[in-house]
C-alpha cells in the first residue's frame, strides 16, 4: 500500500473527534480535512452493531450530517424533541378515542372523503356561455331584422383576401 493511503488512513482514526451518541447508540464524528486544497469539515455516522440501517438516524442527526445545521444536537434538545413527540403520539391517540366515541354515540356522522357526485357545470356554463335565449338584446332592436341575421350568420369569419382585415372579425352574439 501506498504511504499516503496508510497515512490517510491513520489520520481518519487519530484526527476524529466525536460529537455525540444518539439513543440506538449510533456514534457521529467530525474531522476537518483538506479537499481540494481547501479545508474542510466532514461528518459521520458509525452504526451501533452489525446492522447498519439508516432509518434509524434521527432527524436532528440527519440535519447535522448534511450540514443543514452547524451545531450537532445536544442531549437536552433531543430529550426535549422525544418528549413533544410523545405527546404529540398521546393526542393522536385521545382525538382517535374521541372520534370513535363520537361515531359509535351518533354524535358526529362518519364523513366519507372523496368525490361522492361531481359537481353541477349547467349554472357555470350558462353564465359563460349564453345561449340565443339568454343573450341579452339592444332596448331599440327589431325582432324582424335580427331573427333573420342570426339565423344566416357563420360561426366562421368570411371574405378572402382584399376584405380581409385582421382583428376586425367579432364572433356571433
Amino acid at each position: 500500500m501506498s504511504k499516503r493511503l496508510v497515512s490517510r488512513l491513520l489520520g481518519m482514526f487519530q484526527s476524529r473527534t466525536q460529537v455525540g451518541v444518539d439513543k440506538a447508540g449510533n456514534r457521529y464524528f467530525t474531522r476537518v480535512e483538506e479537499v481540494d486544497g481547501a479545508m474542510k469539515e466532514r461528518r459521520w455516522v458509525e452504526f451501533k452493531g452489525a446492522d447498519q440501517d439508516s432509518t434509524t438516524v434521527p432527524v436532528e442527526w440527519i440535519c447535522w450530517l448534511n450540514g443543514q445545521r452547524k451545531k450537532a444536537p445536544t442531549p437536552e434538545e433531543l430529550a426535549e424533541l422525544e418528549a413533544r413527540r410523545e405527546r404529540v403520539r398521546q393526542n393522536i391517540e385521545l382525538l382517535k378515542k374521541k372520534e370513535e366515541e363520537e361515531r359509535k354515540a351518533g354524535v358526529r356522522p362518519v364523513k366519507k372523503i372523496g368525490k361522492s357526485e361531481s359537481p353541477n357545470l349547467q349554472s357555470f356554463v350558462k353564465q359563460q356561455f349564453p345561449g340565443p335565449e339568454e343573450v341579452p338584446r339592444p332596448k331599440d332592436a327589431t325582432d324582424t331584422e335580427d331573427s333573420t341575421a342570426d339565423t344566416d350568420r357563420s360561426s366562421e369569419p368570411t371574405g378572402i383576401g382584399a376584405t380581409f382585415k385582421p382583428g376586425t372579425w367579432q364572433p356571433p352574439t
